[in-house]
């Protein structure tokens, strides 16, 4: 693992929008895994900072997000498509018919679980994929105990991601129980990982991700076995951590 400390969110942001540009330049036909909640917030927006100042384009690059809630349209504000199109697509020269989520309101879900992980297939995999990770240890919407060979699939959410993501509801009632995810194996597939770590409140599950043992108890420990991840993780989060820095931007 490639591991970056940065000084605060701010700077785990710029620093993430700077690794993307650079794929998007050098493949501008590059196949992005997306991921949506608070952590990648920032890095969307220095992405369409970018756009706007420097033009860079994306209307030849492919998305595929990681997970979409079940029950939620693509116009409920809370769906993860809106998410998307609000805080990314809606600012850049993206087309939006390439980029792609599992539908939240599908008649079949699993059908629309096997649908999604052939799309993914078809479009020969994930090239750079973008990551979280949850305090519990998820990746995606895999749970603990999810098995490492899981392909996309229906998943209960824990509680805990229940109470975790409750702040972008009303209440905590109208948080939906239940999403589909890329599996484990799926995003283990794509040739290249973005880990994004931020805050105080992520520092245990980094410190187990990079002190602790490859079990499915933790789910993001998994990342250990793929060949390039590259982790960005700001002061708060790996505070007092002992790890082999492979870069340090500057303070």
């Amino acid at each position: 693992m490639r591991i970056i400390e940065v000084k605060d969110y701010q700077q785990m942001s710029n620093r993430a929008a700077e690794f993307i540009i650079e794929k998007v330049v050098q493949n501008p036909s590059i196949k992005l895994g997306l991921a949506t909640g608070g952590t990648p917030i920032g890095t969307y927006k220095s992405l369409i900072e970018d756009h706007k100042m420097n033009g860079t384009s994306y209307q030849k690059v492919t998305t595929f997000n990681l997970d979409e809630y079940m029950g939620l349209s693509g116009d409920n504000k809370n769906s993860y498509r809106y998410f998307m199109n609000n805080q990314l697509f809606n600012y850049i020269d993206m087309n939006k018919a390439k980029s792609n989520i599992p539908s939240g309101i599908a008649a079949d879900f699993q059908e629309e679980c096997d649908r999604y992980e052939d799309l993914i297939a078809k479009h020969g995999g994930v090239d750079l994929q973008i990551l979280g990770i949850g305090s519990n240890g998820h990746i995606g919407f895999n749970e603990p105990g999810t098995s490492f060979d899981s392909k996309t699939h229906i998943v209960k959410l824990a509680p805990s991601t229940i109470q975790a993501n409750a702040r972008f509801f009303n209440r905590i009632e109208e948080v939906p129980t239940k999403a589909i995810t890329m599996g484990i194996a799926t995003i283990m597939k794509s040739k290249e990982i973005l880990l994004l770590v931020s805050g105080e409140k992520k520092k245990e599950a980094l410190f187990r991700l990079l002190n602790g043992e490859i079990n499915e108890s933790f789910p993001a420990s998994v990342l250990k076995n793929h060949p390039c991840v590259t982790i960005i993780a700001d002061k708060a989060a790996i505070a007092d951590i002992k790890v082999h820095y492979s870069e340090k931007v500057p303070m």
